[in-house]
């Protein structure tokens, strides 16, 4: 572990940032950046009418212990090419730094939390400046840099090295409890990597009070454990002069043994108060090693923390610079509300300084309301540096010069009983001969990838390793070869590391200047355990297909806790994310070669174009073999070309009973989602052997089918006229006629038909856990059976 607090005055800093560096200009910049986050909350609270009585909040003391950090990055750190991820509640920092670089209109400067303005948290897809990383659940906007960095290791691999980058996580130490943390710093797929640095804003806080017990020392060996290369920055230059003076050591001794919440409590302390507090339980050596110390110089000597010390922060920073083959990480030692008359108080996470303190911090500065948003006037020394910054941490535009062409079919040629599942690996395997493709395509699964029907593709493209590794056993199934030409990157059990590297090489356009069409596949109960990452990934605007494969209780001998029933109900609400489930393998070549298309840049082509989508492609699929001759019987009768387009809107007619309809037989439609259509298909042909022209819908996309209906309602409302009824829907429903729906998945995903087609609807579905069993078994218990579809259907009927 390398000690900044061992470092003796000498120190140098980065050679690249010594040159001019004047650490009281740079103390200056720090202060103003101080005052800008401080005022951008408060004018959000003070300055802004809301007219609903809610407060609008902010983080002013979690903003201010990062002040320091982020001044020492952007103002005398970072090159242009590297990416920073910022602690959620530090945004306000993150914005007063884009503005005094110019990077920001001052007009922003006083909509934080507001309606098109600065978001809470740092945002891709919302802020108007630029934010390299999402952040705001915690945890996640931390590890993102580091898979950022994996990906940029892959890009480097396959298509030549960018410029170098440095990626950089700026972390509340509360974030350390957060377990998709120690997922990612744990997998091999993360483990190398020089350049990626944390900083971890180690003030001891948390949201609900001072930290009772610090577990630095735990975390750090668990880092080191880890491999990766620890820095401590734990007191400032004023600190570290006195403990080298005779008896030094006893005072630093005292300080390192205090309970942190005795620590915490000397901040809302001055003179004798804060001497008899600090003494409180010292080794009788201590009082007189201070005595000596006048009660205003005490107070700064023991609160000179190195998170607050420009120059310690700066040697830290180098230091990690020096390890090249391997990540770091920095606990900078910092103050809650360093600089605020709150500071330290341990119900200061969402507190707000009065009016009083803010005129008095204003009036500190030598500001005043006439000139308190300024930036520095350019002719002093600071305006001098942020402009001589701003030039060097100008980044040139992303380049969208490098099109992929994916063509509308693999050319997969299905068999007659075929899954979903085995079909989505077939394409892929297809789609790695394809020259135009193959380069960019790159999967990844979580110790699931010869089960989620990925091996055909790893045989052809391999596994990515930084080196050549040596294969020491031969399968004749699956050639696991490991290089830096692989395009499979395999990860341990962690979904959440699976939705984090599935964002960051979708964002790899973004970060590394490489478009990738990125492709994982998870056991789809699992999807629900990294949907904190998946969400978080949509959320950043990554574009990627995932697959959840198997699902359902047509998993059947698998048992309850292997079998997804609310899935479709996640990738039906998810934002940014389109969801499938389609029941054929043709079907499944158009959607995702379709979806891979639009990750590419495109938006449909031709008479297949669809609304413009963003995001990811969430497939749930099934290793339920099905006769695909109703579907080969539905494309001799429609075409390809239509039949295409219908798939990829989200729904089509399998089976059309017009001709039964014509002779005055009732009416309704069977629709059906995945491994169940089967099922549906008989219940239609028993259907009409009782004189009942029963429709059987094939719905590919629920997603794309729900968003049509509420793209026209929202138009109705919005433009006060009778909301119409999308095409898609007027395509696959042409006949009003009562709707059941049936769905290996909870009922109330497809329920919404019935008020879409202002119809009677009966959903069936699963609404209970699975057991182990066959599929027989399982449909019966959950009324997926023909029978019941029979009942349901005849229940309908009776309902219009």
């Amino acid at each position: 572990m390398t000690d900044i607090q061992a470092a003796g005055e000498g120190s140098a800093l980065p050679a690249s940032h010594q040159a001019a560096l004047d650490i009281d200009v740079l103390d200056e910049i720090q202060r103003r950046v101080l005052w800008l986050a401080t005022r951008i909350v408060d004018a959000a609270n003070h300055d802004r009418d809301t007219r609903d009585g809610v407060k609008v909040g902010g983080h002013q003391a979690s903003s201010a212990s990062l002040a320091s950090v982020m001044t020492a990055l952007w103002f005398a750190y970072l090159d242009a090419a590297d990416r920073v991820s910022v602690k959620p509640h530090a945004s306000p920092v993150f914005h007063a730094i884009q503005y005094l670089l110019g990077n920001l209109d001052r007009s922003y400067l006083t909509t934080l939390r507001a309606r098109g303005g600065l978001q809470s948290y740092p945002s891709r897809t919302k802020d108007p400046d630029d934010v390299d990383f999402s952040t705001g659940s915690v945890g996640l906007g931390a590890a993102a840099p580091l898979f950022a960095a994996v990906t940029r290791r892959y890009v480097d691999a396959h298509f030549g090295a960018r410029p170098r980058s440095r990626f950089v996580a700026l972390m509340g130490d509360a974030e350390l409890d957060e377990g998709n943390v120690w997922e990612a710093i744990a997998d091999p797929s993360t483990q190398g990597l020089g350049n990626v640095t944390w900083v971890v804003d180690f003030n001891r806080q948390s949201l609900d009070r001072v930290v009772p017990g610090v577990r630095v020392g735990q975390w750090e060996q668990q880092f080191a454990a880890a491999g990766w290369h620890v820095v401590e920055v734990k007191y400032g230059r004023r600190a570290r002069a006195a403990f080298q003076r005779p008896d030094g050591e006893q005072l630093m001794a005292w300080i390192d043994a205090m309970p942190n919440e005795q620590y915490q409590s000397l901040f809302g302390l001055v003179g004798p108060d804060l001497r008899k507090q600090f003494l409180d339980g010292a080794p009788s050596e201590v009082e007189s090693v201070i005595a000596d110390v006048d009660d205003t110089e005490l107070a700064g000597l023991i609160t000179d923390l190195g998170g607050h010390d420009l120059p310690s922060l700066l040697e830290a920073f180098a230091a990690c610079d020096a390890e090249t083959d391997r990540p770091s990480v920095v606990f900078a030692y910092t103050v809650k509300g360093w600089g605020l008359p709150i500071a330290g108080n341990p119900r200061n996470h969402s507190a707000l300084l009065s009016g009083d303190q803010v005129d008095a911090l204003r009036a500190s500065l030598g500001l005043d309301r006439d000139n308190e948003w300024d930036r520095f006037d350019p002719s002093t020394p600071a305006g001098q540096w942020i402009a001589a910054r701003r030039t060097h941490l100008a980044r040139p535009s992303v380049s969208t010069s490098r099109p992929v062409q994916v063509p509308p079919s693999s050319g997969l040629r299905a068999g007659r009983q075929t899954s979903t599942q085995e079909a989505f690996g077939r394409i892929l395997s297809e789609l790695s001969r394809n020259r135009d493709v193959a380069p960019y395509l790159v999967t990844t699964a979580p110790d699931v990838a010869t089960s989620t029907n990925l091996a055909g593709f790893i045989n052809r493209a391999g596994v990515f390793s930084p080196t050549q590794q040596r294969s020491w056993n031969t399968d004749p199934m699956l050639r696991w070869s490991e290089s830096p030409t692989g395009q499979h990157i395999e990860l341990g059990i962690s979904e959440m590391n699976l939705f984090l590297l599935l964002g960051q090489l979708g964002l790899a356009r973004d970060l590394s200047d490489q478009p990738l069409l990125p492709v994982g596949t998870v056991y789809d109960p699992f999807v629900l355990r990294g949907l904190d990452a998946f969400i978080y990934s949509v959320y950043s605007g990554a574009r990627f297909v995932v697959a959840g494969t198997p699902s359902g209780v047509t998993l059947a001998p698998e048992g309850g806790a292997h079998q997804s029933t609310i899935t479709p109900s996640v990738g039906l609400e998810l934002p940014n994310t389109t969801f499938f489930e389609p029941a054929y393998a043709t079907a499944v070549d158009w959607l995702l070669c379709d979806s891979l298309h639009r990750i590419a840049g495109g938006a449909g082509t031709g008479a297949d174009a669809t609304p413009e989508e963003s995001g990811a492609y969430y497939f749930r699929l099934t290793t339920r073999p099905l006769d695909q001759a109703p579907f080969e019987a539905t494309r001799a009768r429609m075409g390809d070309a239509v039949l295409r387009r219908q798939v990829l809107a989200g729904a089509y007619r399998l089976v059309d009973a017009s001709d039964l309809a014509a002779r005055g037989a009732p009416q309704v439609h069977l629709v059906g989602s995945g491994a169940v259509l089967p099922e549906v298909l008989a219940a239609a042909a028993e259907l009409a052997d009782e004189g009942i022209a029963a429709h059987v819908v094939d719905v590919t996309s629920l997603d794309r089918l729900y968003g049509a209906w509420q793209d026209c309602l929202r138009g109705g409302i919005r433009s006060a006229r009778v909301p119409s009824i999308p095409g898609v829907l007027a395509g696959a429903f042409p006949d009003r006629a009562p709707v059941v729906t049936v769905h290996d998945a909870a009922s109330h995903a497809m329920a919404w038909l019935g008020s879409a087609l202002g119809v009677a609807c009966v959903p069936l579905g699963v609404d209970a856990f699975g057991q182990s069993g066959t599929v027989h078994d399982l449909y019966e218990l959950h009324d997926l059976r023909p029978g019941s579809i029979v009942n349901a259907a005849l229940a309908a009927l009776a309902l219009r």
